[in-house]
């Protein structure tokens, strides 16, 4: 038994070598490179998909940030206008209760000038009425007609020296 070889080269073997080293290269160049164009194309606009996701984050942090501030801004303004407005209020009403005090201060005064008043008046129709009285009194009882204006006269210092020892 004799040994032969496994593979024997003949030029079909070597033809096709060269056939599929030239198919090779055919489709490396006109398929490969356009493929790989388009997945570095497809890579950069992924890249560039994902830089601009960040930076619309980023934008969306800011603005939030800023309205967060704005919000927070907007209360404190509204705390202070109402703290304002309840200070006004405060102020108005103890305004209007000064002016009801000054203003009940002002009727009793005038209530109490009224009132000496009247009393004053009182005081002197009963002066005139003890007088008119008393000149009565003492016309009967001397009978005669005595000088009316003498006898006022004397009947009120009268009543004055007895209205001030009370």
């Amino acid at each position: 038994m004799g040994l032969t070889p496994l593979i024997s080269l003949s030029y079909e073997y070597v033809i096709q070598i060269i056939n599929t080293i030239l198919v090779f290269l055919i489709i490396k160049k006109l398929l490969y490179k356009p493929v790989m164009n388009i997945i570095q194309a497809r890579e950069d606009d992924i890249k560039a998909n994902i830089e601009e996701g960040k930076k619309v984050r980023s934008e969306g942090i800011a603005f939030k940030k800023e309205y967060e501030e704005k919000v927070s801004l907007a209360k404190r303004e509204g705390h202070e206008i109402i703290k304002q407005a309840t200070l006004r209020a405060e102020s108005k009403s103890e305004e209007l209760l000064t002016g009801a005090k000054e203003e009940a201060t002002h009727i009793k005064s005038k209530a109490h000038a009224q009132i000496e008043k009247e009393r004053e008046d009182a005081m002197n129709d009963l002066k005139a009425t003890v007088s008119d009285i008393a000149l009565l009194a003492a016309a009967k009882v001397i009978e005669k007609d005595i000088d009316r204006n003498k006898h006022e006269q004397l009947i009120n210092d009268f009543i004055n020296k007895v209205g001030e020892a009370q």
